[in-house]
């Protein structure tokens, strides 16, 4: 078996690679943190020999038993901070992993050339995670030209720090063109680039870290599972919006408004409700830190852990 690691910092190893796996018949590992460089340098991407796979920060199931959500919240769930306890060396982890990789490594991959640009964009991109993005007002603030901003979003989700949410729409040509979610792939990090590791008394911020963390679960289980699920959110000309809809062969299977609340009311299911009326039948759920399950109307109201656990059942997930 055949191992290499970063393998987009040198492509030329692909033809190698593809000799040794014809003639040879070696089992070969390939990982590396972004296929951007590989695909714009018209590299050797050893077509009908490899398969994809992922590998992301740990999951809730693997770190239940010593994790916390508030810490997964504000410190996120990479490896070397859930392995110390130490708040001071988690602070120092993930701060030096947004300077080090975030700012420099992919100006070193020859991805990106001006670095001070590049670096405005990711502090505008960690401050609006999860709101919907207007590329011409973000260029407008950080003075750059909107096809950059776009090109450096692309960048986000190339490199797998950004998770993509695109509004659902029917037409598929509407979807490509409206305002898409932006989600990073870690809490702690986009902690670490906002300045906000720290004890969580914002209950706006904590909503929002929330859904930032169901919405990197629900993405990795479903990379995990291998699944053909595709995950979107929905909103209406006046507003109205639900958080997550999970589509299977362009079918709504479900959808989610995602609360850190741990009492849901009637007035926390608008969105829902006006979902509901454009796609009656379509099954309705909160996600949120309710100790029991309860329903309020069509709507179901589950806790997170719960809603994590069955994740692969309850949304048709399978390999």
């Amino acid at each position: 078996r055949l191992i290499i690691d970063e393998v987009q910092k040198v492509p030329q190893l692909l033809d190698a690679l593809q000799y040794i796996i014809d003639n040879y018949h070696v089992q070969c590992v390939i990982t590396g943190s972004s296929a951007r460089k590989l695909k714009r340098g018209m590299s050797n991407l050893l077509g009908g020999r490899a398969v994809q796979r992922f590998l992301f920060p740990f999951i809730w199931n693997e770190i239940r038993d010593i994790g916390r959500l508030e810490e997964v919240l504000v410190y996120g769930t990479l490896p070397p901070v859930i392995i110390t306890s130490n708040l001071h060396r988690r602070r120092d982890i993930l701060v030096a992993y947004t300077e080090t990789y975030i700012r420099e490594e992919i100006q070193a991959e020859g991805i990106i050339r001006k670095v001070g640009s590049f670096s405005r964009f990711i502090d505008m991109a960690a401050a609006q995670f999860g709101e919907q993005v207007s590329y011409s007002e973000i260029a407008r603030e950080c003075q750059l030209p909107v096809m950059t901003v776009k090109s450096y979003y692309e960048i986000l989700e190339d490199t797998l720090i950004g998770i993509v949410l695109k509004p659902y729409r029917k037409s598929i040509r509407k979807r490509l063109a409206a305002h898409p979610k932006v989600y990073f792939f870690d809490n702690g990090v986009v902690n670490a680039i906002n300045g906000h590791l720290g004890e969580l008394n914002d209950h706006s911020l904590a909503g929002r870290l929330f859904e930032q963390f169901i919405i990197c679960e629900t993405y990795r289980h479903l990379k995990y599972f291998q699944s053909n699920v595709q995950i979107y959110y929905w909103r209406t000309n006046t507003g109205a919006e639900v958080d997550l809809l999970l589509v299977r062969n362009n079918r709504i299977t479900g959808a989610f408004e995602i609360k850190y609340s741990g009492q849901i009311g009637s007035t926390h299911l608008t969105g829902l409700r006006a979902f509901n009326d454009d796609n009656p039948g379509v099954p309705c759920y909160v996600i949120c830190r309710a100790d029991q399950p309860y329903t309020i109307g069509n709507v179901k109201i589950i806790n997170w852990q719960d809603y994590l656990k069955i994740l692969n059942k309850l949304f048709e997930i399978r390999r």
